[in-house]
C-alpha cells in the first residue's frame, strides 16, 4: 500500500477528528521516514509523538525530530555572558523533563529508548543564537515519506501534547507531493534538511544532549510493547450523527448565550449584528443547536454568498455534529440535489427529525431549490450569513413568509444607498438580538487594537478632467420622484462606478505607497489592498476606459518586488483554494513572502489573521466594505499586539486651493464628504485617534461639512 491509496482530508481539527486514529496511524503505517519539528520540548510532547509510530518502526523506517528548548530570560542572559550555551540549553531541556505518571507513559518512554538505541530515532535541538533578532524557533511541521518517495506534509497549530490532541481546539493542514502542492512539499523538505544539517543561517542546531538520552533510557525495559496504541484507547462518546449538538469541551461565551436567549424571546426571529472576528458563525450554530434542543424537530437551511464561504461553514457545521448537504454547482457532493429531495421528503413525512442544507445565494435562488423550499415552512430555520445581500431586489423575494424561524448574521446589515432593501430585511428578520461592534470587540480582546494613518493623495489634471466629465454625465441620469427624492438610472449608477474607479486608481497613490513602504521594506506580514481598477498611464480615451492602463495590482507588485526588492505574492480570486492555503501558511511564517498584494479577498470572507500592516489603496465609500476590510485586518494572531492601517484618502485638490465659488465645488465637496465618513469611522476608535482629528477638522472647514452632511447617500444628489 502507498500514500496515494490513503483517503486523506486536507484539514483535521481536534474537535472534529481523532487525529491519531484518522491521520497519524494510517500515514505512519506506510512510512519509511518521519521528520518532525515540534516546537517547544517537553517529556510529555516526546511521549505523545509515539502515538501511531509503531507502523514506521515495523517498516524499519527512520524518525528525525527537531525540538526547541524554552529559554528563560535568565538562560539568554547566561549565554550572552559567555556561559557554555550547550550546558544552558541542556539545563533548559532537563527542566521540561517529567517522570512518567502512569503505565502508558512508562511504556512509551521504553519505546523511545529502544528507538534511540536501535538507530531508528534521532533528535536534534534548534534554537536562535542570542546575537540574532529573529525570535524563538517554534515551527511545527511534519514530513512523512513512503517507500515510493511520495511525501505528506502537514503543518498547523498542533503541538504533540495530550491537551493538544484531545482538549484544545487545534488543527493541521495537509499537503501531498503527488497533487498540486508538490512544489510546497519539496520546499518544506529542503527547509527541514537545511535545518537538520545546521545550514540555516538564523538558527543553530545541536545534537540532543546525552544526559537527556540517559534520562529516557532509565525507563528502558527488555521488551517493547508495539501494541501500546491499541491498549491506550481514547474512549469516545457514542453520538447520533446528524443531530445538532454543542461540541464536547466547547463553551459559548456569555455574550453569545445572551444573543441566543434574546433570539428565543423573540420567537426565534432576529438579527445577530456582530463585528467580523467575534464568533458570528459559532453564535449562529449555537442558536441552531439550542432551537433543536427546544423543538426536537428542525429543517436547517444555511445560505451564504460564496462557494468558499459554504466550505468554511461546512467545517463548522460538521463540528456541531451535523451532516450537511452541500448545494452549489461545483459541490463535491455530486448527488446533492437527490440528497436534498430525499431529506425534504423524509423530514416532511416524519422519517427524520432534522437535516441541514448549506448553499450559496445563487443556488438558493435556483428553480430547483425554490421548489424544495415550497415544501417546507413549519419547523424550518432559515439562517443567512452576510444577510445584507438579501436586501437586493432579486433576493428579497426569496425570503419566504412561511418559514417559521429566521436568523440573519451580518456585521453591516444596513444597505448603503438602499433604504428599501434595508427595511425589507428588518421587517423579515425582526430586531437585533445582539450588537457587538468593533469597539467592544477590541475592548474585550476579540480583535486587536490598531493605529490608523490616513494618507491624503490628489487627482492629477487628467484624472480631474475625467472625474468632472463622468460627474456631468451622471448628473443627466438623475431625476426626482413624486416625493422629491433624487433617483439615478442604471446607466447613472454605472457612470458613478467608473468615477469611483478613477478615485481608487489615482496615480499619486503609487508614488505615496512607494514613499510609505520605504520604512517597511524589511518587514513582514504586510497587506497591500488594491482596487479592481487600472492605473492610467497614457492618454485617456473614454470609450476604452476599462481596457486602458495597467492593473493597479500589477503596478503595486512591480514597486514592491522590482523596485524595493521585497518578496511578494498575489492573493486574488484567480488562485485556487489550495493555492490560497499555501500562500496563507507561507505568509504567516514570513517565508518566503513578506507581503500579499490582494484584490477583494477581505470582502469575501477570506481570513488572514497574521496581517500586521495594511495599506488600503482601494478607496470605497460603502460602509459595508470598509468596515469588513478593517475587521479582517484586526483578526487576532500570535505576536500581534496591534495592527497598523494606512488608508489612502483621495481628494480632488489640496484643501488650501478649495474655492466654494468654483463651478466644480459641489462635485469636489461630494468626494471629500464620502472620504471623510471613512476617516471618521476608522480614526474614532484607533489608538492614535488624535492624529486623524486634525485632518478631519481641515476637511470639514474647507468644504463646510457637518455630521449631518455625512448622512447623505451617494445617489447623485450632489448634482442637484
Amino acid at each position: 500500500m502507498a500514500f496515494t491509496d490513503l483517503c486523506l482530508l486536507k484539514h483535521y481539527k481536534t474537535y472534529k477528528n481523532n487525529i491519531v486514529k484518522e491521520f497519524y496511524t494510517p500515514v505512519l503505517q506506510e512510512a519509511v521516514l518521519y521528520q518532525r519539528s515540534v516546537g517547544f520540548f517537553s517529556s510529555t510532547a516526546l511521549i505523545e509523538l509515539t502515538k501511531g509510530i509503531a507502523g514506521i518502526v515495523k517498516n524499519g523506517g527512520k524518525i528525525q525530530f527537531i525540538v526547541s528548548p524554552y529559554l528563560s530570560q535568565e538562560d539568554v542572559d547566561a549565554i550572552q555572558k559567555g556561559y557554555e550555551k550547550k550546558k544552558v540549553i541542556e539545563q533548559a531541556l532537563l527542566r521540561e523533563f517529567k517522570e512518567p505518571e502512569n503505565y502508558f507513559q512508562e511504556e512509551r518512554l521504553n519505546l523511545l529508548a529502544h528507538l534511540i538505541e536501535d538507530g531508528h530515532l534521532e533528535i536534534k535541538v534548534a534554537f536562535t543564537p542570542p546575537n540574532k533578532s529573529t525570535g524563538m524557533y517554534h515551527e511545527k511541521v511534519g514530513i512523512v515519506t513512503d517507500k515510493f518517495g511520495d511525501k505528506i506534509v502537514f503543518t498547523g497549530s498542533l503541538n504533540e501534547t495530550i491537551n493538544a490532541f484531545y482538549n484544545n481546539y487545534e488543527s493541521i493542514v495537509v499537503f501531498t507531493s503527488w497533487e498540486e502542492s508538490k512544489l510546497y512539499a519539496e520546499e518544506m523538505q529542503a527547509d527541514f534538511d537545511s535545518l537538520w544539517n545546521n545550514e540555516d543561517k538564523d538558527l543553530e542546531v545541536i545534537e540532543f544532549p546525552d544526559v537527556l538520552i540517559e534520562k529516557i533510557k532509565v525507563n528502558q525495559k527488555p521488551k517493547v510493547n508495539y501494541d501500546i496504541d491499541e491498549e491506550e484507547q481514547i474512549e469516545e462518546e457514542v453520538i447520533i450523527k446528524g443531530i445538532p449538538r454543542i461540541p464536547k469541551g466547547f463553551e459559548l461565551r456569555e455574550y453569545q448565550k445572551e444573543a441566543i436567549a434574546k433570539w428565543k424571546q423573540r420567537d426565534y426571529c432576529g438579527i445577530f449584528d456582530m463585528a467580523t472576528g467575534t464568533g458570528k458563525t459559532y453564535t449562529g450554530l449555537g442558536a441552531v443547536t439550542k432551537l433543536f434542543e427546544e423543538k426536537k424537530r428542525l429543517a436547517i437551511i444555511i445560505v451564504c454568498p460564496y462557494q468558499h464561504l459554504v466550505e468554511q461553514w461546512v467545517e463548522d457545521i460538521e463540528l456541531f455534529n451535523m451532516l450537511p448537504t452541500i448545494g452549489y454547482s461545483a459541490s463535491k457532493q455530486k448527488d446533492w440535489k437527490k440528497r436534498l429531495e430525499d431529506d425534504v421528503l423524509d423530514f416532511s413525512i416524519g422519517v427524520i427529525d432534522s437535516f441541514c442544507f448549506v448553499t450559496t445565494n445563487a443556488t438558493y435562488s435556483s428553480k430547483f431549490v425554490v421548489e424544495q423550499m415550497s415544501y417546507l415552512g413549519k419547523d424550518t430555520l432559515l439562517l443567512i450569513d452576510e444577510a445584507h445581500n438579501f436586501g437586493s431586489p432579486n433576493l428579497r423575494n426569496k425570503l419566504y413568509p412561511t418559514i417559521e424561524y429566521r436568523l440573519a448574521l451580518s456585521a453591516t446589515l444596513d444597505r448603503h444607498g438602499d433604504e428599501e432593501g434595508t427595511d425589507c430585511l428588518k421587517h423579515y428578520f425582526g430586531e437585533k438580538c445582539i450588537e457587538y461592534d468593533l469597539q467592544r470587540a477590541i475592548k474585550e480582546g476579540k480583535l486587536t487594537p490598531y493605529y490608523y494613518y490616513p494618507i491624503v493623495v490628489y487627482l492629477d489634471e487628467e484624472e480631474i478632467e475625467r472625474y468632472r466629465d463622468i460627474s456631468y454625465k451622471a448628473s443627466r441620469e438623475c431625476h426626482k420622484d413624486k416625493q422629491g427624492n433624487v433617483k439615478i438610472t442604471e446607466k447613472g449608477k454605472m457612470l458613478l462606478l467608473q468615477r469611483a474607479r478613477i478615485v481608487a486608481g489615482a496615480k499619486s497613490k503609487l508614488d505615496e505607497l512607494r514613499n510609505q513602504m520605504q520604512q517597511y521594506k524589511e518587514d513582514t506580514h504586510i497587506l497591500v489592498y488594491c482596487g479592481a481598477t487600472r492605473v492610467q498611464t497614457f492618454e485617456y480615451d473614454a470609450s476604452e476606459y476599462d481596457e486602458e492602463g495597467e492593473r493597479q495590482i500589477v503596478a503595486v507588485s512591480k514597486i514592491l518586488g522590482n523596485e524595493l526588492g521585497m518578496k511578494v505574492t498575489h492573493f486574488t480570486s484567480n488562485e485556487s483554494a489550495e493555492e490560497r492555503e499555501i500562500i496563507k501558511n507561507k505568509f504567516s511564517m514570513a517565508d518566503p513572502y513578506q507581503a500579499i498584494v490582494a484584490i477583494k479577498c477581505l470582502d469575501e470572507g477570506v481570513n488572514i489573521p497574521s496581517i500586521k500592516t495594511a495599506f488600503i489603496l482601494a478607496s470605497t465609500t460603502n460602509p459595508k466594505e470598509y468596515i469588513q476590510r478593517r475587521g479582517r485586518v484586526l483578526r487576532l494572531a500570535k505576536n500581534k499586539p496591534y495592527a497598523v492601517i494606512y488608508d489612502f484618502v483621495t481628494l480632488v485638490k489640496p484643501l488650501d486651493e478649495v474655492n466654494p465659488y468654483s463651478a466644480d465645488y459641489n462635485c469636489e465637496r461630494a468626494l471629500a464628504k464620502r472620504e471623510l465618513a471613512r476617516i471618521k469611522e476608522f480614526g474614532e476608535i484607533s489608538l492614535n485617534s488624535r492624529d486623524s482629528d486634525e485632518l478631519i477638522n481641515d476637511i470639514e472647514c474647507a468644504y463646510e461639512l457637518s455630521d449631518d452632511d455625512l448622512e447623505v447617500i451617494d445617489d447623485g444628489s450632489e448634482f442637484r
